[in-house]
């Protein structure tokens, strides 16, 4: 079975350069064939980019999470602009709103995610969304401005109304380690009412780490953890649900499977 990691924060698991990529090959070697680096800030993005150059499985994306909303970098719109056009870069993002942190004010997290949003349009990039106690202002914001290319909903925590309420946007839903849990029962509901070509999984590495790993620093390599539980709530078979969730992804961040 194959895997893709849409969400993995490469640069938070290990600061030094030869453990990140290190993580990646481990990663590769348990059937993670593909992983999306995230990084929240522009200067961290730059740093593991240049990490991980020679890791032809792993694609990128830029953008600049709420919790940079004070201080988003010089000239940020064409450092993202600069960023996109390098190699592997797939995504804007991540991007969002967070009202549980309360990072700057609510008007500066949501001039930043839509002047963001916009930029993605302009790129032809699809978005990875992040949206923590905010998913009011999350979806009312998409429904206007939404880029062509689309969004994934990544770790996804709302509840099953609200992703069905989501369906008829362009969007995908990402679920982490945490559907593993079996007291995240809003999660499980959730996969069940969604169709299974609009599902994700992602590590969200180092959090969210699976039950079947607590207690353990999470990795790509423990995304087929994730996979196998969606596989059981869906009462699927695995290797179905696997090859589904990658050539999802593939379509998603436009990349050969």
């Amino acid at each position: 079975m194959r895997y893709f990691d849409t969400h993995a924060h490469i640069g938070l698991i290990f600061d030094d350069p030869i453990e990140q990529l290190l993580v990646c090959q481990q990663a590769k070697q348990a059937g993670v064939a593909k992983i999306v680096s995230i990084c929240n800030s522009l200067i961290d993005f730059r740093t593991v980019y240049e990490s991980l150059k020679t890791c032809d499985h792993v694609y990128h994306a830029v953008g600049v999470s709420p919790s940079e909303v004070q201080n988003p970098g010089k000239d940020w719109h064409k450092t993202i602009e600069d960023s996109a056009k390098l190699p592997r870069v797939v995504a804007l993002g991540e991007i969002g709103l967070d009202y549980f942190h309360k990072y700057g004010d609510r008007k500066g997290q949501i001039e930043l995610f839509i002047d963001q949003l916009e930029l993605a349009a302009r790129l032809d990039l699809p978005v990875i969304i992040h949206n923590r106690e905010a998913g009011k202002d999350v979806l009312d914001i998409l429904r206007d401005r939404l880029p062509p290319a689309g969004g994934v909903m990544h770790c996804y925590s709302e509840d099953a109304e609200y992703a069905e309420r989501a369906l008829d946007l362009n969007l995908f839903f990402s679920f982490a380690g945490n559907l593993t849990y079996r007291n995240a029962r809003n999660l499980h509901e959730t996969v069940r009412v969604l169709p299974l070509d609009r599902i994700l999984v992602e590590s969200e590495a180092p959090f969210m780490v699976p039950a079947d790993f607590r207690g353990k620093r999470n990795k790509p390599e423990y995304l087929p953890s994730t996979a196998a539980f969606l596989a059981e709530i869906l009462e699927m078979d695995p290797e179905e649900v696997a090859e589904a969730v990658y050539q999802n992804a593939c379509r998603f961040f436009r990349v050969q499977p």
